[in-house]
């Protein structure tokens, strides 16, 4: 079942996660609903904040992605399919040393329509625990390193319009303004 997918300018958007401590059927059932919102959405990333829980939780799915990328998994290199979409609980990120940062157009669930160029580095190890609690390691590059930081960052209550450049906000600012009235009728709407 699909989640609904809150917008720019809730405040859940803004809210640092809470560490993911419980890993039992509920958190699974909520991860696979994530996906599920995911994939309906055409998105490859999602984070617990998006659909309206502040936890250290995000799901990505890059199994349909065009673009080249590297990983290793808990020091080896499986087929995508044998562990996306993935679910990540508690992530922690690592720049690898000698890295280069790369500018990359990026958009967000919870912006529609809304994109910008961003840059991130290319290269990161993360830390974190499935959906069942067993933790592993992740080494990556290119999409799928920025997805990572892209949604860990939703974790830490930090949107992609904060990482723009300022000529690059401005760009869009006008449309982020129009989405933040479009998510305060919505609210107002609601509460009547």
């Amino acid at each position: 079942m699909a989640l609904p997918i809150v917008h720019y300018n809730h405040p859940i958007l803004r809210k640092k996660g809470a560490k993911v401590t419980v890993f039992d059927d509920a958190l699974a059932e909520f991860a696979a609903e994530m996906i599920a919102t995911m994939h309906a959405a055409n998105g490859i990333g999602l984070a617990a904040q998006q659909v309206g829980r502040a936890l250290m939780l995000c799901v990505m799915d890059l199994r349909e992605a065009k673009a080249d990328f590297n990983w290793t998994l808990d020091g080896a290199k499986p087929p995508l399919d044998l562990f996306m979409p993935l679910t990540l609980a508690n992530p922690v990120v690592t720049v690898l040393p000698d890295t280069t940062e790369t500018v990359y157009e990026e958009g967000c669930l919870s912006f529609p329509a809304i994109r910008g160029d961003i840059a991130r580095p290319d290269l990161i190890s993360v830390k974190f625990q499935d959906e069942r609690g067993v933790p592993h390691v992740l080494v990556c590059d290119d999409l799928l390193a920025r997805c990572v930081q892209h949604e860990v960052d939703h974790l830490n209550g930090v949107l992609f319009i904060d990482r723009m450049e300022k000529k690059i906000r401005t760009e869009i600012d006008e449309s982020v303004k129009a989405l933040a009235k479009a998510t305060r009728d919505a609210a107002k709407a609601a509460k009547a």
